[in-house]
């Protein structure tokens, strides 16, 4: 889930460096052939104008599960985020777990322009004039006509509370859903939700600063060779006979171009991992080990000169890319996080979601980067003809402003350094703040595990507490309850 969400500069380029989210780490498990409908809705393209032509629609997919459903139950819906909801659905184990409890329907939503909900079929991702609809405030307005859609499509839904869940990106939408929505939804399990990863609300180095801090948490040694490790790439990296080594040493497909290529491949490795730090095995892309950052970092110990940490450096990357061995070179033109939406999430974070990224070198162990809004800008406009709105999401969504919010869980793993932009303090006493010491991004959205930590299994009980009394509290309670009683 929620990928890589931020569209960190890349030194030359405009291009995200450990892009998703939120989306990232919703690969990070194995399928479990969960059971579910495929069905569509005709959305409009535009909800907002009255233009003409604005009328136009597209069919917005969207699963389904009403197997475990009563009459007046909950709709468990999760808000798609930045990929094909398929991938949500089989890797947000958390809400199939729940749903008998609760005789829930489940809905998985997906977001307009990834999977196969595209306005414009092939032409969706053409120009500006066809992607200027991919925007979060479209994508909630999909959702809001998507439940009373179900409910009058459903007679068994029609007096169900709605309760929205997601993680990352997903866990932002699920929560401003509730913020902008209230007379549709009851409560919000926003997960590993960097609501406040913008402009002036949180420091650009928060990110890069956790990220760091997972590794050091395992040894000062291995953040340290990390940081150590971007110099001698540049050394190394200057020369044809040092590129033409890198390639042999890092198993490359094809000859290394410049050190840069490298080294950004390497940062979404070591950002990826941190966000896959699960206490399981899990399968990110390619299958992982439990506790991976520790796993990685068991080759960097010490203070090894600079082609024998270069070498452990390839040992250690090969966690994430290559933990089986059966990969026969590396692709750097790949992603890291090839598989999700970055098309999309590009063109999102070049027009409202703008989340401010920089490192330092020294509280972090990335090559110093500082955050330059007008650089920023201008990659936007050289790559899509648009110009971000920095201060767009916190205009439409409050930013650290919660007060009128209510019925909302924020939950953030300290091992997540989307953490940093999340919401770890609250004043409100309806707006609830989970940390989970021990978890990684989104871990509490996952299935249950022998593995998971106590602090992740607290938090689930928490939320499915909130959940049972968001529910008690809706004007549809009551025909929910009468149908329990007679069923016992």
């Amino acid at each position: 889930d929620f990928h890589h969400l931020n569209m960190s500069p890349r030194p030359g380029t405009m291009c995200v460096a450990v892009y998703l989210l939120v989306l990232l780490i919703t690969l990070a498990g194995q399928s479990h052939g969960y059971s579910y409908r495929v069905e569509y809705i005709d959305q409009e393209i535009d909800h907002f104008s009255f233009t003409p032509g604005s009328e136009q629609t597209f069919r917005m997919k969207y699963l389904i599960n009403d197997t475990y459903g009563a009459p007046g139950g909950p709709i468990l819906f999760y808000t798609g985020n930045e990929g094909t909801i398929e991938m949500f659905c089989e890797n947000t184990g958390f809400i199939w777990d729940i749903a008998p409890g609760f005789q829930g329907f489940v809905v998985f939503a997906e977001h307009r322009y990834y999977g196969d909900s595209q306005p414009f079929g092939k032409d969706s991702y053409s120009n500006a004039s066809t992607l200027g609809y991919l925007t979060s405030e479209q994508a909630l307005a999909d959702f809001a006509k998507l439940i009373p859609y179900l409910k009058m499509k459903y007679p068994t839904m029609k007096n169900s509370p709605v309760v929205t869940f997601g993680g990352s990106y997903g866990g932002m939408l699920a929560a401003w859903m509730r913020m902008k929505y209230p007379h549709l939804v009851v409560g919000a399990i926003a997960s590993s939700a960097p609501v406040l990863q913008f402009q002036d609300l949180t420091d650009c180095n928060a990110f890069y600063k956790i990220n760091t801090d997972v590794y050091t948490n395992v040894s000062y040694e291995c953040s340290d060779n990390i940081r150590r490790s971007w110099k001698f790439i540049n050394s190394i990296a200057s020369t044809e006979k040092g590129r033409l080594w890198l390639g042999k040493t890092f198993k490359l497909c094809d000859p290394l171009k410049s050190a840069d290529d490298l080294k950004y491949w390497l940062s979404s490795v070591w950002t990826s991992l941190a966000m896959i730090n699960y206490p399981y095995p899990a399968n990110f892309l390619n299958p992982v080990p439990a506790n991976p950052v520790k796993v990685a970092c068991s080759s960097l110990t010490g203070q090894p000169g600079d082609y024998e940490l270069l070498q452990r450096i390839f040992e250690a990357s090969s966690v994430y890319f290559n933990y089986t061995g059966n990969s026969r070179c590396l692709n750097l033109a790949e992603e890291a996080t090839s598989d999700l939406g970055i098309l999309g999430w590009n063109f999102q974070a070049c027009t409202e979601m703008v989340m401010p990224m920089c490192s330092n070198g020294k509280t972090d162990m990335f090559e110093p980067f500082p955050w330059n809004f007008t650089r920023y800008k201008q990659g936007c406009e050289a790559t899509y003809a648009v110009s971000p709105k920095q201060y767009q999401a916190v205009t439409m969504y409050g930013g650290r402003d919660m007060s009128r919010a209510s019925n909302i869980v924020f939950s953030n793993g300290l091992l997540d350094p989307w953490s940093g932009g999340g919401v770890l303090k609250s004043n409100e006493k309806s707006v609830v703040v989970l940390i989970i010491p021990e978890g990684a991004h989104h871990l509490d959205l996952r299935s249950s595990n022998p593995m998971d930590p106590q602090s992740v299994i607290d938090a689930r009980r928490i939320e499915k507490n909130n959940i049972r009394r968001w529910i008690r509290g809706s004007e549809t309670w009551y025909h929910y309850q009468v149908y329990r009683n007679t069923k016992q």
